[in-house]
Parts: structure tokens; sequence; C-alpha cells
């Protein structure tokens, strides 16, 4: 398959601390990866990478390549980066503005400024979103008074909304009940058809579920983060390459 994103040699660090060691990977386009291992590996890290998100941190520093489609992600300008590329977090996080200003805010700073396109956005958005039909009469309600799973659809309407080549999630699921979390997962299904999707989770049996590929990450003995494997899901839980992996999977660490 075409990789969407090819990562090389990629080093990062906070300050003196290594973060992650020398990563390559190569991320299939229109499916689901999920990133997994134990807490403080840099998974989260790892994926704030793509949108530059780290950027923000004080005394970060990186080496390396990764590109998206012919792009290396670290030579773009991190403003027009993050249109090509949607994040949705851990908590859901919808602005305190009406479900349609929620939407419409990402095509709004990137120009578009015509009524009936922007109308046209939000709709599709939500449609994509599996959030039309809940919220379709009541568009100007407060994003913040919808339920937990559906602000975190909401979420994922408004990444979809400036039309992104990748789509980041960071433990989406992790702050959901079952019904809202099975919703999400269904929404990725269906969503990776138009999109590459990149997930971080703790839930093993979430990125059992819900992903086509695995990327599995350990730390060395300094701690520093590294990838120990990348495949297929199902090959990945049912019969992995690596005993660390095996490990973590079955529960033995982690």
């Amino acid at each position: 398959m075409d990789p969407k994103i090819r990562v090389t040699n990629f080093n990062f660090f906070y300050g003196k601390f290594q973060a992650l060691r020398n990563v390559n990977i190569q991320i299939p386009a229109n499916e689901i990866t999920a990133v997994i291992g134990p807490s403080g590996c840099g998974k989260s890290t790892f994926v704030r990478s793509f949108n530059r998100m780290n950027d923000l941190i004080a005394s970060v520093s990186m080496n390396g390549q990764i590109f998206l489609d012919d792009e290396n992600i670290l030579e773009l300008n991190p403003v027009l980066l993050r249109k090509k590329i949607g994040m949705v977090f851990q908590r859901p996080n919808p602005f305190p503005k009406s479900i349609f200003e929620n939407v419409a805010y990402g095509p709004r700073a990137h120009g578009i400024k015509n009524k009936t396109e922007l109308e046209s956005i939000v709709e599709k958005s939500l449609v994509d979103a599996f959030l039309w039909d809940e919220v379709k009469d009541d568009l100007n309600k407060s994003g913040l008074a919808l339920s937990g799973g559906q602000q975190q659809r909401l979420c994922i309407a408004r990444a979809l909304a400036v039309k992104p080549d990748l789509i980041l999630m960071d433990e989406p699921a992790s702050a959901l009940d079952p019904i809202a979390t099975m919703k999400i997962e269904e929404l990725l299904q269906d969503l990776k058809i138009k999109y590459t999707i990149l997930i971080v989770t703790h839930n093993m049996q979430q990125a059992a579920r819900a992903s086509d590929f695995t990327a599995f990450f350990s730390m060395h003995e300094d701690r520093s983060g590294y990838l120990v494997e990348f495949g297929e899901t199902q090959k990945i839980f049912t019969n992995p390459s690596n005993k660390i992996t095996e490990d973590y999977i079955t529960g033995r660490f982690g």
C-alpha cells in the first residue's frame, strides 16, 4: 500500500531528555493505525509531532524526516500544516460557541465568508461525523450543552471541516461511556474511506477492534521511546514478531 506518512530516523528531545529514538515507519493511506505502548513511551509525543503541536513547548527539538505525501512536515509553515492535519484530543473540547460556529470556525479562519458555503460545509462535516441527525434542528445551541459523546463527534466534525489529509486522535474515547465509544469506533470505519487516521489508545481491545495497523512503542532503559514493531493489527495481536510486543499485549507488563 502507498504510505501516507514516511518517518525516517526521527528523534525527539525535551531539552536534554530524548523522548523518541530513531523512529522509522511508513503509515498507509486510508487506514486506521493504532499507536499503543506503556505510559511514558512517547506515543502522544510521536503523534503530536505530525501537526507540530510540540513546537509550542519550550526546549523541544527534533531531527530526522516526517513526510506527509511528498512534503516534509518539519519544514512546513505550522499554520498551513494544521490545515492539512486535524487533531482530536482525549477530552472533548468544543468552543463555547454554537454547534454551527464550532464547525464553521476553521473554514472562517481560512478565509471562507460566504454564508451558503459555510452552511454546506457545516452540514457535510456533521453528516460525516454521524451527528447531523441529532443536532440539525439545534445548530444555534451551545456545543457545551451536548453530551460527552456528542461533544467528541462535534470536535471530529470541526476537524473535518477544513478537509484535512490526516486525522490524529489522542485517546479520543477514553473519557466516554461504552455506547459513545462504540459510536466513535463505528465513525472511524466510515471516515477511513476518505481519511488516513492515527489513534493513540491504551485500550488493547479498542486497538484490536478499530485499527487496521498497529505501531507498538516501548522504552529503552534510559526511558527514551522507540518503535518496537509495526504491522497489520491482526498479526500484531495474534502473532507478534517481538517478545516485548507479546508481553505487553498479553498484560505481562505495561
